[in-house]
């Protein structure tokens, strides 16, 4: 069902349809366009026509593309020659033309002097890492290939990969060093010569790049790089702008839903082997009998069909070929223990991913009972009525925590990346009465405002929200609504994200339109709109500043919106008609006390303090001298120890599972363990502490408001008698 809110953006995805659809019919191919040029055009037309601010596709454009997609396959700048880029540069100015009807050749010609490149490469490190390593001389090496050019000449290339392994083998020596100096003595322990260690560091380094070499010969082939191409392109529009191939597009909308159908067995990588790491009690894995912790899975086949060999691959593009449609199968070559290969058939069925739902506890510090929801992303199942949604899943979360008669409740959203925007409407309608939650403007419309039309409020007690810099999107919705109805306090880094642009799916083929959000061609998502808060500011590249700010370790790091050279600016528009909560308690006291506890505080002041000292050491060079890098390495690491040790608290917060919850995990031991591993985390939490803190003085002025009134009352019933 389309509601009316949807009728602008159907008529423009139907308008651009039509109009791809006569385009298509006019064009005069000497030949019928492949499937590159198909995805291509249809890729051009809809980002034209449909993007919320779409760059005019023309030469500049082309430039653009150009250099950013040269430095997307090759990222350390180790494998294309100057030379190579000079070659290329005959497609500089052509790649509009392939975008608007052309044929493809950029990415093929690309492809074919790339593959030549690895192998050169492939062959150089061999060459490298047949002779040891000496570690006294003093020179350095630029990580950051930002600050490096394509190499002049095969010499240059050789001597930008001798650094980079003897870099990688340095920091394996170092440790092994470091690792005999500590178990020097102990009985059982066989100390080595430095040759030795050289050697064996040296060996592990061949062995990891030699699984990075099969990967780029054998899974990273002409259709990955035609895919990260079109990505290129989408991206340089904005950063969320995003083409998915059809196997992707399947993978991300499980990742949406909490729901797959697969085997039921989560795979690792080890020593460059796919490896079964646990399989879930009851899941089609565990009901073969055959499939065990540890087995090495070789090849993956669909049914009969011819297996695929995972040599080179990483485990979430193995994930992608063992999963499939319910009841189809697929069969899984392992390696076991013993050293046997077995061929095991398994029929998949559905899994429930339900570690990513929402989950609660009861915690505090003493003072008083708090109620904590952790909110991993704003989860729907599209496709299934009846599947898994996170404000549901959160208002029942509230009523256990109302159950265990809590003071307050925490809502955490750190690390929550977004996800569906009908369930932040839903969720902060669940802490309000009615009344608007979020502006949407696309790129012609007048802003349209999507309330919540309930007027009854689940919990109306204090409320505080838990945000980090990777809070995004729809986390940033219910932040800013929470924030400008003045309902409670957000608590957290400087700002969040500042992902305010809004996306839909759209599939690229023609003949089955692009209402279908699934296509052969693959599907594009798509920004179409932009999220503006109820008092009228955009989260786009600002996110939500934070009412209490708490020093991270991330707070440097260049890893939010504005970060992007491709975001899309900031703007406002006109406020909606809303009306504060009255609260028995003043909100802006609260955000001073906190803040003024977490200024007094040494742990939050030394972490501030070396956060900006580790962030100052990424734009350093590294030295390849073993007595050097040891003495960075050190002071490195003592910063990192000092800061993972003030994350922990001298005593340790109360966290207590809701009745039952615990049990849900009894038949699944690898999930019972994750379960407790994550209370203990909680236990340990110092922004937790905090926020707790910051609750407890919202529930005591609550609390003296309430005696206030009761004396009142009273005070007055006694005089009136």
């Amino acid at each position: 069902m389309f509601s009316k809110r949807s009728l602008p953006v159907l008529l423009v995805l139907l308008c651009c349809a039509l109009f791809i659809g006569f385009r298509s019919m006019g064009t005069n191919h000497a030949d019928p366009p492949g499937k590159y040029e198909k995805i291509l055009h249809n890729v051009a037309d809809i980002l034209q026509q449909v993007h919320y601010n779409p760059k005019k596709i023309n030469d500049e454009f082309s430039k653009e593309i150009f250099s950013k997609y040269l430095e997307t396959v090759d990222v350390e700048k180790n494998v294309f020659l100057q030379s190579d880029i000079q070659a290329l540069k005959k497609y500089e100015l052509k790649i509009d033309e392939e975008l608007l009807g052309g044929t493809v050749e950029f990415v093929p010609a690309l492809s074919e002097i790339y593959k030549k490149r690895v192998l050169e490469a492939e062959q150089l490190t061999k060459e490298i890492l047949a002779k040891p390593f000496e570690f006294q001389t003093d020179e350095t090496i630029i990580r950051d290939s930002e600050k490096l050019e394509f190499p002049k000449n095969l010499d240059e290339k050789k001597d930008r990969w001798r650094k980079r392994l003897k870099y990688m083998t340095l920091e394996r020596f170092a440790d092994m060093q470091e690792n005999q100096e500590k178990n020097k003595g102990k009985e059982g322990f066989k100390a080595q010569t430095a040759a030795e260690m050289e050697a064996s560091a040296r060996e592990g380094v061949a062995k990891v790049v030699g699984r990075m070499f099969d990967r780029l010969k054998l899974k990273y082939n002409d259709d990955e790089r035609f895919n990260q191409f079109v990505n290129v392109i989408t991206s340089t529009m904005d950063p969320h702008t995003t083409f998915f191939p059809p196997r992707d597009k399947r993978y991300f909308d499980e990742q949406m839903s909490g729901r797959f159908f697969g085997i039921g067995a989560s795979l690792t990588s080890q020593e460059g082997n796919i490896k079964i790491a646990s399989v879930i009690t009851g899941s089609p894995a565990w009901k073969t009998n055959e499939v065990t912790v540890g087995d090495v899975v070789l090849k993956v086949a669909q049914g009969a069909n011819e297996p695929v060999d995972l040599t080179g691959f990483d485990v979430e593009d193995a994930v992608k070929i063992i999963r499939g449609s319910k009841g189809t199968e697929v069969r899984l070559t392992l390696r076991k223990a013993d050293g046997s290969v077995k061929v095991v058939s398994i029929i998949r069925d559905e899994i429930v991913q339900d570690e990513s739902f929402a989950r609660s506890a009861v915690v505090g510090n003493g003072k008083s009972k708090i109620g904590y929801i952790m909110l991993p992303e704003f989860y729907a199942d599209f496709e299934n009525p009846r599947g898994a949604r996170s404000a549901v899943d959160v208002a029942k979360e509230v009523i256990k925590l109302k159950e265990q008669k809590v003071d307050g409740i925490i809502i955490d959203l750190r690390n929550n990346g977004g996800g569906s925007l009908y369930d932040v409407v839903q969720m902060a309608g669940l802490f309000i009465e009615d009344g608007p939650i979020v502006q949407v403007k696309d790129r012609d419309g007048k802003p349209s405002i999507l309330k919540d039309r309930d007027k009854s409020v689940l919990y109306d007690g204090p409320l505080a929200v838990m945000v980090n810099e990777f809070s995004a999107s729809a986390s940033e919705i219910f932040a800013a609504a929470i924030q400008d109805y003045k309902r409670g306090i957000v608590i957290g880094s400087t700002s969040t994200y500042g992902k305010g642009t809004v996306q839909r799916n759209i599939g690229l083929d023609k003949e089955t339109g692009m209402f279908s959000s699934n296509s052969e061609l693959g599907t594009i998502k798509l920004t179409l709109q932009k999220f503006y808060r109820i008092n009228g500011g955009s989260t786009q590249l600002k996110g939500v500043a934070s009412d209490i700010v708490v020093p991270d370790v991330l707070e440097k790091s260049k890893v939010r919106e504005k970060d992007e050279p491709t975001a899309l600016g900031w703007d406002e528009i006109a406020k909606a008609q809303y009306n504060t909560w009255k609260s028995p308690y003043d909100l802006n006291q609260v955000v001073r006390n906190s803040q003024e506890r977490v200024n007094q505080n040494p742990a939050f002041n030394l972490i501030k303090t070396n956060t900006d000292w580790l962030a100052e050491q990424n734009d350093r060079v590294y030295s390849l001298n073993l007595q050097k890098f040891k003495e960075e390495k050190k002071k490195v690491n003592s910063t990192v120890k000092q800061i993972e040790a003030l994350y922990k608290l001298s005593q340790e917060l109360e966290v207590e599972s809701i009745p039952g919850d615990e049990e849900k995990f009894a038949t699944d031991p690898d999930k019972l363990t994750r379960y407790k591993a994550w209370k203990k985390n909680l236990r340990n939490d110092i922004y937790l502490d905090e926020t707790i803190n910051a609750v407890n003085d919202m529930i005591y002025q609550q609390n003296l408001a309430i005696k206030k009134s009761a004396d009142s009352k009273l005070e007055k019933s006694k005089q009136e008698n």
